[in-house]
């Protein structure tokens, strides 16, 4: 099996960069950067907590963050991957230990899926097919840019599955298992799971136009005779129709998160700009890093595969033109605008730009796999032609600014270490007439033909057969008793063999670990980082905890804020968000009450202030250090007054608190100097600095809209007359930036709602219950964002300033609300009909019966009455022809199975090698 060692290739490549980068596990350096810190780690927590029952609600309603948010569409974005059910079995503690397992073992199972479709599309040698596997897992993307971002690493296991399917499709096998995997792989991601299905279209379409060419030549090619039977419109509509089905399957999954994607704020975008060509082709390179550029960096072992294929003249000039001309269009669709949108669904991502390259590590790797599978080892021409393609590569590099010394050493290096190795494994192959162009090629002979090397495959598959003069030399040999000699060349050949795979196999591990060291170093220069569990989330968790009244109350992890999703990652209820689906209706809310973002509106945070405590009854907050109670605090549903005009948030953030709350409790002064025990408040959202009251402690506020939005901040109690507030830095002060809060007129404010508030609030996963004081009328508002999916009393819930709100009707006692996912049903419904179509599908192209004596591992042969004819007639083609070849077929199948029964017919006597020419004599 060639997936298990390309597995290991590839994990012990990525371990081991991580290991020499002291990255954490293996290191003090946090490797918890930008969004694996601050969504995939927090996120990861809250799946453990959903698994072990501790989440506070159910997979509907995620009540931790944002107080109160749509929890599907991130779990279908960030943690439907089936990996992700592994950070069930860690410790809770251990969460980052758990989420890099899960990182380290996604590319190792894209390795393993990559080895296991090249050798599903032509036979050839296991270990090149496995190294060349690690080599996809391990390019620079992968080891670079999704690292830290787990979710895509899904996509780089799509790529090789969708391929697998093609090549189902392609033979009209898996009719039901192949809609399943399109369906897991979209499930697990969508994003890159849609990048990967346009690749492996593109594959299929290559495959098409260069099958029956191959299939003419004779090539290893799997059913490459099949595909001109059946016919290409038949083929792409079962594409096609795969891919429907597979979607449709994972309708429930993927309706809720592009809902979830529409309701959420808009954040940022950006034109696309294209990177400059220099910079493109150092990004080739080893140990390069650059956030606006593409990570094309391929182990070299498989570069000078591919770049030697166009000068392989044992494969077939079509397959190598195809192979070629996909891999430089692919390279540049990705510089060019129009087709830069077809691959990102239309939109300019808001981080790097260039997403889909994994595709492109993938096409290289299978047009390195057809030249050694097809014509064997690449000889000196062909390396030599590939080495000139990788030395134009390099120096085309030297004007960008991301290469350095050390790029080239570790590019030359391993490139002539990889044609070391290449020249070692064709020396210690078999000699094998090649099956595209009459030329001799090698292939790699096993002592029987069938060893690790798989030569016996390729000669089997490829219409190859032994050289007359090899064969004649053996028979002199054997008839002169000198099987010693044959047996020493045989061990000769293997130390050959194993020496250059070892070489091939170090020019993409090596280089790999390089890459992803070099990688762990510059990323916490360049990007956010957060650290890892510690002594300091062990306290926070645990007050958090004791503290916690849900639904009586909430509890806020607080500030300042570990990462941006606190709340799911130490628990409590709090304000802090940070998503893709960020609710547009959340982030103004909480702007117009005076909260701060960054990531320009997706990553909102924590307001620490009385007055919004009091409205989102907030009774326990952690502050600098220590865990503060509120007793001014509303229940989690009150009633309000109906109001016969629509109220708006104005301009103050002070004002519009004020107006959530229904009193007036703030001063602004207009010198910005509060009365004596009055608490003052800072608000600049734009001032990027420090604010200090009088002589007290500098405060900071990071601000710079629209990127970033600075929180309203408590500067303590004005205790000596006339003291102002100092600000230092930039950015704009508005007029109306100091509040006067009044604790006095707080407290009358809270105690008037909460007269006539709720008396009893019961929380049951996403329904909320709320039992009236009686005589209540007007609004009941829940201190919850009015999110898409809200209803109350059997219908679309009400909005009182962002909330959701419900008319109370006379004589009522009690009100109730329900979240339903927006989506959901529509996405069930979807997934239904797609089963009932998967059903009818695999019964109406269910093949009627067997395509005859098949190949190696089951596979058709590809030529002559129990091949391509002999599929033809299987699939329908009726009439006497088909009938006398079906019987010739049972035929022969029992005269195999007589001939398999006898005691001299082992692999290892003379006799069976008699047998066998006997049979071949017979057939023909």
């Amino acid at each position: 099996m060639a997936a298990l060692p390309a597995a290991l290739l590839a994990v012990a490549a990525v371990c081991a960069g991580d290991a020499a980068a002291r990255t954490f596990p293996f290191g003090a350096r946090t490797r918890a950067v930008n969004d694996l810190g601050n969504q995939f780690v927090p996120f990861h927590a809250h799946l453990w907590d959903l698994l072990h029952g501790r989440a506070g609600g159910g997979v509907l309603l995620n009540w931790r963050s944002g107080y109160g948010t749509s929890l599907l569409p991130d779990l279908g974005t960030y943690l439907t991957s089936p990996f992700a059910l592994l950070v069930a079995v860690f410790p809770r503690e251990r969460i980052d230990l758990a989420v890099y397992v899960v990182t380290a073992l996604k590319p190792g199972a894209a390795a393993a899926a990559m080895a296991v479709v090249l050798l599903r599309q032509r036979r050839g040698p296991r270990w090149g097919a496995a190294v060349l596997g690690a080599a996809y897992a391990l390019c620079g993307w992968a080891v670079v840019e999704a690292a830290y971002n787990p979710m895509w690493l899904d996509g780089l296991i799509a790529f090789p599955l969708l391929c697998l399917v093609v090549e189902w499709v392609r033979e009209g096998r898996r009719t039901v298992l192949g809609p399943v995997v399109v369906a897991l792989c979209w499930a697990a991601n969508f994003y890159t799971a849609y990048m990967a299905t346009l690749g492996a279209g593109l594959v299929l379409l290559v495959r098409i136009a260069v099958g029956a060419g191959a299939g003419r030549a004779g090539s290893a090619e799997r059913g490459s005779g099949g595909v001109a039977g059946r016919g290409t419109g038949a083929v792409l509509g079962r594409a096609v129709l795969t891919v429907l089905l597979g979607v449709g399957l994972a309708a429930p999954v993927l309706v809720p998160v592009f809902l979830g994607s529409r309701h959420a704020y808009p954040g940022w975008t950006r034109r696309f700009e294209a990177a400059e060509w220099a910079d493109v082709a150092a990004r080739v390179l080893p140990v390069t890093y650059s956030f606006f550029t593409p990570a094309l960096f391929l182990g070299a072992g498989a570069l000078l595969l591919a770049a030697a294929l166009p000068f392989h003249r044992a494969v077939a000039g079509r397959e190598r033109g195809g192979w070629c001309a996909l891999a430089a269009g692919v390279v540049l669709s990705a510089q060019w605008e129009p087709t830069h949108l077809v691959w990102h669904v239309f939109a300019t991502p808001n981080g790097s730009p260039y997403r889909q390259t994994f595709v492109l590590a993938g096409v290289v790797v299978m047009a390195a796999w057809t030249g050694v599978a097809a014509g064997g080892w690449p000889g000196w021409r062909p390396l030599l032609g590939g080495a000139a393609v990788l030395g134009a590569v390099a120096a085309g590099a030297a004007g960008s600014a991301l290469v350095s010394g050390a790029a080239y050493g570790l590019f030359g290096g391993a490139a002539l270490v990889a044609v070391a190795g290449v020249l070692l494994l064709r020396a210690g192959a078999g000699p094998v007439r090649g099956a595209g162009s009459g030329r001799e090629a090698l292939s790699e002979a096993g002592p029987r033909g069938d060893g690790l090397w798989g030569a016996g495959a390729l000669r089997r598959a490829g219409g190859g057969r032994r050289s007359p003069r090899g064969a004649g030399l053996r028979g002199v040999l054997r008839g002169a008793g000198l099987r010693g000699v044959l047996r020493g060349a045989g061990h000769g050949r293997r130390v050959l063999r194993g020496a250059g795979g070892l070489l091939l196999a170090g020019t993409v591990v090596v280089p790999g670990a390089a890459t992803t060291a070099y990688a762990d170093r510059e990323r916490p220069a360049r990007l956010d980082h957060y650290p890892s569990w510690g002594a300091a989330h062990d306290v926070r968790a645990a007050a958090v905890r004791g503290a916690d009244g849900w639904p009586g109350h909430r509890t806020e992890p607080g500030r300042p804020q570990l990462t941006g999703n606190d709340p799911l990652l130490v628990g409590g209820q709090g304000a802090a968000y940070y998503s893709s689906h960020t609710p547009e209706v959340w982030t103004r809310t909480l702007a117009a009450l005076g909260g701060g973002w960054t990531s320009h509106g997706r990553s909102l945070q924590s307001l620490d202030n009385p007055v919004t405590d009091a409205l989102f009854a907030v009774g326990a907050r952690w502050r600098d250090g220590r865990l503060v109670w509120n007793a001014q605090r509303l229940p989690l549903v009150t009633v309000r007054p109906s109001n016969p005009r629509e109220l708006r948030y104005g301009a103050s953030a002070f004002r519009n608190q004020e107006l959530l709350l229904g009193s007036r409790v703030y001063g602004l002064p207009s010198d910005g100097v509060c009365p004596v025990g009055h608490e003052v408040f800072a608000w600049a959202p734009d001032f990027t600095g420090t604010a200090r009251l009088g002589g007290g402690r500098p405060v900071e506020l990071r601000g710079g809209l629209p990127k970033r939005r600075a929180a309203m901040t408590p500067l303590g109690v004005q205790r000596v007359a006339g003291a102002r507030v100092e600000w230092r830095g930039r950015g704009a002060v508005p007029g109306g930036s100091v509040g006067c809060l009044d604790r006095a007129l707080l407290g009358e404010a809270v105690a008037r709602l909460r007269a006539g508030a709720a008396v009893d609030v019961r929380v049951d996963g996403d329904r909320v219950e709320a039992r009236l004081a009686p005589g209540a009328r007007g609004v009941a508002v829940l201190a919850a964002p009015r999110i898409a999916g809200w209803r109350c009393e059997g219908r679309p819930a009400g909005e009182h300033l962002g909330l959701v709100a419900v008319r109370v009707p006379p004589g009522a006692r009690s009100v109730s609300c329900a979240f339903r996912t927006p989506g959901l049903r529509a996405g069930a419904a979807a997934g239904a009909l797609a089963v009932a179509g998967l059903v009818v599908a695999g019964f109406a192209l269910r093949p009627p019966g067997p395509a005859g004596p098949a190949g190696p591992a089951g596979v058709a042969r590809p030529a002559g009455p129990t091949g391509a004819a002999g599929m033809a007639g299987a699939s329908g083609v009726a009439g006497p022809a088909g009938v006398v070849r079906a019987v010739g077929a049972v035929r022969a199948v029992g005269a195999r199975l007589r001939r398999a029964r006898r005691p001299y017919a082992t692999k290892t006597s003379p006799a069976h090698h008699r047998a066998v020419s006997r049979e071949r004599g017979g057939a023909a």
